[in-house]
């Protein structure tokens, strides 16, 4: 289930997975100047592998470990002599086969482990070097890869969309606003997200993420500092309850979101 599409001269992979005809969830690969940005996930692979096997790519760089960006990465190192870069601070999650719950394990599949090497502050690609920027908060080993010269990011998990609703129990609002803001001091237009893809105002998009997550936060502060309980805020601020905070057994809750800003005061 993955479509293949073409913006700027980057190949966007776009895989869909699906269960008993219920859409899970959408990832993005991109490959760009003999790079591979991200894998895909490991349940995809009758259709990734194929498309892998098609195609001229030097090196791999993940923008973080999480099992929806590595999951082929197994394959591509039995397959294909090209080395696969991660932040330091991903490279025992790599070594690791399956290190996350079982509803990730069904939504995803059950990835292999892996041996990775550590990305620098730069990478090079065939003709071109990347910056590579450290952007905590989504997940401790995740990273942007700046295209300084033409001006695009690739921002992994940074982005996914403009009004947060729920996060893991791991992330912290805090972090995500701070990577925000670092990268909003790089100049660069075009934005390729691993869940939203191809985004062309993608740097007015992020400010936008980065309005509403402050606004978020201040809201938050304003509401405990008059004495209200982390569920009272919750409650008022995130009524809706989103399917995936069953189903992940409260690992995604709106809840995480609020400690994780009160926790920061």
């Amino acid at each position: 289930m993955i479509k293949v599409s073409m913006n700027e001269d980057v190949m966007c992979v776009e895989g869909n997975v699906q269960r008993s005809g219920l859409k899970l969830g959408t990832v993005y690969s991109f490959l760009v100047d003999g790079m591979v940005i991200d894998t895909g996930p490991q349940c995809l692979e009758a259709d990734l592998i194929p498309f892998y096997e098609n195609q001229n790519f030097e090196l791999v760089a993940l923008t973080h470990s999480h099992e929806d960006h590595s999951g082929l990465a197994p394959w591509i190192q039995e397959n294909s002599i090209v080395p696969i870069y991660v932040h330091p601070k991903g490279l025992s999650v790599c070594a690791k086969a399956c290190p996350y719950p079982k509803y990730r394990q069904i939504t995803w599949g059950e990835r292999s482990e892996f041996n990775a090497l550590p990305l620098g502050d730069m990478i090079q690609s065939r003709s071109q070097e990347w910056k590579v920027i450290y952007t905590p908060g989504h997940a401790d080993d995740h990273v942007a890869i700046l295209d300084e010269e033409k001006g695009r990011l690739f921002s992994g998990d940074l982005f996914v969309s403009t009004k947060t609703k729920v996060i893991m129990d791991s992330e912290s609002i805090p972090i995500i606003i701070d990577s925000i803001r670092r990268l909003l001091t790089y100049d660069f237009q075009s934005l390729y997200c691993c869940h939203a893809g191809y985004i062309q105002n993608g740097k007015s998009m992020l400010k936008q993420k980065l309005d509403y997550l402050e606004n978020l936060s201040g809201e938050v502060g304003n509401l405990y500092k008059e004495g209200r309980s982390i569920e009272e805020i919750v409650h008022m601020l995130f009524p809706k309850k989103y399917p995936i905070i069953a189903f992940s057994e409260g690992q995604w809750d709106s809840r995480h979101i609020v400690t994780s800003i009160v926790t920061g005061i």
